[in-house]
């Protein structure tokens, strides 16, 4: 399964979430922090929307400031690892892109 993971601040703008979506290519799936699912869902009709919890997953980018908020380095790349599931490995890590953080993950889960 190939997830996208996406970090962003609350009130993100649609147009922002598709701009991001773009770079991202073709996904089964889009993931965030578990309290923000409702919000991605929302904003992207469509896509199946998984919350997932983020706290403890190590990742290669390291925020100080989300690791203090979510105790993790990356809300977008812990959430693609975590919703790829088994094996899963980064396979387009975080970049920012329309204020938007997106991370893509490819792993066993269907």
């Amino acid at each position: 399964m190939i997830v996208a993971g996406l970090g962003f601040r609350k009130g993100t703008a649609p147009a922002a979430f598709a701009q991001a979506l773009l770079a991202a290519g073709r996904v089964d799936a889009l993931a965030t922090a578990r309290e923000k699912a409702h919000e991605l869902a929302a904003a992207c009709p469509g896509f199946r929307v998984i919350g997932v919890d983020v706290a403890g997953v190590a990742t290669p980018t390291r925020s100080d400031l989300v690791l203090a908020r979510k105790g993790t380095g990356s809300v977008a790349e812990a959430a693609a690892l975590v919703a790829a599931g088994k094996g899963a490995r980064l396979v387009l890590p975080r970049q920012v892109i329309g204020g938007v953080a997106l991370a893509v993950a490819e792993g066993e889960d269907e």
